[in-house]
This record gives C-alpha cells, structure tokens and sequence, in this order.
C-alpha cells in the first residue's frame, strides 16, 4: 500500500532536524577542541618566557654570586701572596705637616736638617723648590727655587755632607720626557752650579757618590718604560765636576727605576725597584700618563771594587718607589714604604705598610715594624733616635692597599734596633 505524502513529510522534518543538530554538536566540539589547543598553546608560551624570565633572572643573580666570590677570591689571594707581612705595630706621633704634599720628589738629610725637592703636587702639577725640615725644632721653612732647567721629579741625588747633586730626572707634569741637565746646590750660600749632562736622559736613575765619584745607575729610559743598564761616573770635589764628560762603568745587571742607592761602609748597594713604568699616551698634547705593564723586584745588587756585581740576599718582598726611603742607622740600612707587585685580580697598584731592616753584619732582612698607613715614595730621615718619614702617597685605608692621596704629612717613631 502506498503512503500519502501527508504521512511522509514529518520524517523527513525530523531527518533534517538531527542532520542539523549533528553538524551542530561537531561544530561545538571543534570549537571546544580549538580553544583548549589555544588555551593549552598559550599556556605553554607563558610557561616559555616564564622560564626565560626565570633564567635571566637566574644568571643575574649567579653573576652577583660570581662578583662576590671573585672579591672573597681576590681579598683572599691578596692575603695570601701580597698582603702586609706580620711585624710589630709602632707607635707614631704626627709632626708639622710639609707646606705642600710631594709624590716622587727627592729629599737629602744634612744633619739636623732635611732638603726636600720638586715631585707631584698632582699629577698636573709639579714643584720647582725646596722645602727645608729641622729636626730639632720641628718646623719648616727656608724655602728656595730650583733651576728652572732642573728636573721636577723622577730626579737621581746624593750628598758629600755640604753639597747636593742633583742629576737628570722628568721636567714637566704628567709623563712628560727626561732631561739630561744635571746639577749642584751649595747649602751654605744656597747657590746652584751646573754639572755636564748625562750622555742620554734617564728617569729616577740609582745615584750616590762614591770613592770621589758621582754613580748614576739604571733608571727607565727616554720612552719611560723601558729599563736602562747603563753605569755612568764623573769625579766630583767640592761641588764641582773634575771631569768634562761622564765616564762609562761596569753595566748593572738589572736595569729600572725607583731603587734605593746606598753607600755604607766603602761599599756601594742598589736595592729594589722595578722594570716598567707608565708612558706618555702616544699623541697626547698633554703627555697624559697611560698604565704599562711593570714587574717589581727585591733584588739587592753590590759592587765589589768598581769591577763586578755581586747579588746579596732579596727583600722580603718586592719593593719600588725607595729611593729617598731609607736611612743608615747602626749599621742597618732601614727602608720605609714603597709599592710590591700589582693585585692579580684588579691590576691596581699595592703600596707598602712595613718598615724593614737589612743588617750589613749578617747581609741579612728583617721586617722590623710597621707604618702608620701604606705609603710610596716617603722621604725618610734619622736623628735623635727617631725615624721620620714625611710626603708620597697613601692607602685608600687598612682594607685598601691601592693608592689615593698625595700627602704632606711628618711622622716619626723612637726607633730601637
């Protein structure tokens, strides 16, 4: 029997109802399914740079960590290998203050009286005079002029107990070049002479007189870093050259600056120094001080009747910028200050706190005392019983061995050997 097609349309309706609900319920479902991969992409990519926040985050914080064990390393290295070795703390009492502070000036002590020279007011600025320290009075005074020719710093110095020659050195501020000029002070009438120039200019060459003959030793050479060997002499009486010209000696077996040069007991000693010094910076108008690599030594050198070297026992420690930082006190030669070799992490220069003492009866070192603060290039001095040292440039404080101020100051200690 045939349907009507009045029979027949109600399910086809219901047909096309559920087609549509099907497609509609997939249509849900996709829908549903998209936003949870959405959902599910940007949660990872939140957790992505979460983590990439975290990880900077972490570096950054590991970095500090770093930065503060390399300081824990280098503060340890440097008590391991460069740090103040043990010695007695002194008792100093401050004296009258120089007029002007002094870095890498020149000093000689006539008796009671101590002629202080030229340096580094600051590293633009250089003295051209003498100061004058009595010992006996703790006062200063009777200032006077260099030549205008001579050296400003950097200067070699010795004295025959009335006259003070004074030979080659730095003129100028900053690094500027070296001048052969030589001279010599009456300090009687305070009157300069010329003396005849070196053969080629040095910076803080090794000088004293000795046998009737001014020595001129080593130094940094006309560039201001690299070390000179050379050995000059002229024959000197009264203040005056016997000599037109210099004459060559022995070479020393180490070359460079900042040594101390000791004439006791007929003998002739260089002590320290080292090899290396700051340059001018090529092209500059100023000759602005540019660093350079430098090594310093302990290394203790005698000349043995004019015609060999002989190699003594080294410093405790390597030791620079001495040569006006010592005395000779009962047949000891006692050193003040100076600078040892640089920090191995910072490259800053480390400054000297201890006194120390070489015994020319046992050619042996000791490490007798200590300073009031580390300092380099002191001008030092002896009478009374008391050890002075006054000038150069001081620690940035008992944590800091680099150095900071130039100063003036005087100190003196009671001095027991």
């Amino acid at each position: 029997m045939t349907r009507s097609p009045l029979k027949r349309a109600p399910r086809r309706y219901t047909a096309l109802v559920l087609a549509c609900a099907l497609l509609l319920g997939v249509a849900l479902i996709a829908d549903f399914l998209w936003a949870s991969s959405s959902s599910s992409s940007s949660s990872s990519s939140s957790s992505h740079w979460s983590a990439v926040f975290d990880l900077r985050l972490g570096r950054a914080e590991q970095l500090k960590k770093n930065k503060k064990y390399e300081k824990t390393l280098a503060s340890k290295y440097l008590n391991a290998t460069y740090a103040d070795l043990p010695a007695p703390q002194w008792s100093w009492e401050e004296m009258a203050e120089a007029p002007v502070p002094r870095l890498d000036g020149a000093a000689v002590q006539l008796k009671n009286l101590l002629y202080v020279f030229a340096g580094y007011g600051t590293i633009d600025y250089v003295h051209s005079h003498v100061d004058i320290y009595n010992f006996t009075d703790n006062t200063w005074g009777g200032r006077f002029d260099m030549p205008k020719e001579m050296a400003n710093s950097h200067l070699g110095m010795a004295t025959d107990g009335r006259y003070i020659y004074a030979v080659t050195g730095q003129y100028g501020p900053q690094c500027r070049g070296p001048t052969n000029r030589n001279f010599v002070l009456d300090t009687e009438t305070k009157k300069w002479n010329d003396l005849p120039p070196l053969p080629v200019p040095r910076y803080a060459p090794a000088t004293q007189l000795w046998r009737g003959r001014l020595h001129v030793m080593g130094g940094s050479k006309e560039d201001r870093h690299e070390p000179g060997l050379e050995h000059w002499s002229l024959a000197v009486k009264d203040g005056k050259a016997l000599e037109k010209e210099w004459r060559a000696e022995r070479p020393i077996p180490r070359g460079g600056p900042h040594r101390a040069c000791v004439v006791v007991n007929d003998q002739l000693l260089v002590i320290g120094g080292q090899e290396g010094d700051f340059m001018a910076k090529p092209g500059s108008p100023i000759f602005k001080c540019s660093r350079r690599h430098e090594v310093v030594y302990g290394d203790v050198y005698m000349l043995e009747d004019g015609t060999k070297w002989k190699q003594l026992s080294p410093m405790p420690k390597p030791n620079s910028h001495i040569e006006f930082s010592w005395v000779i006190v009962n047949n000891s030669i006692i050193v003040v200050g100076g600078t040892t070799e640089k920090h191995p992490f910072t490259k800053k220069m480390i400054l000297v706190g201890e006194v120390f003492r070489f015994n020319l009866d046992t050619l042996e070192w000791s490490v007798i005392g200590r300073m009031p603060f580390r300092i380099k290039t002191t001008l030092a001095g002896y009478w009374d019983g008391w050890l002075y040292f006054t000038s150069g440039q001081r620690d940035r404080g008992p944590d800091d061995p680099s150095p900071k101020k130039v100063v003036g100051s005087m100190y003196r200690t009671k001095l027991h050997l």
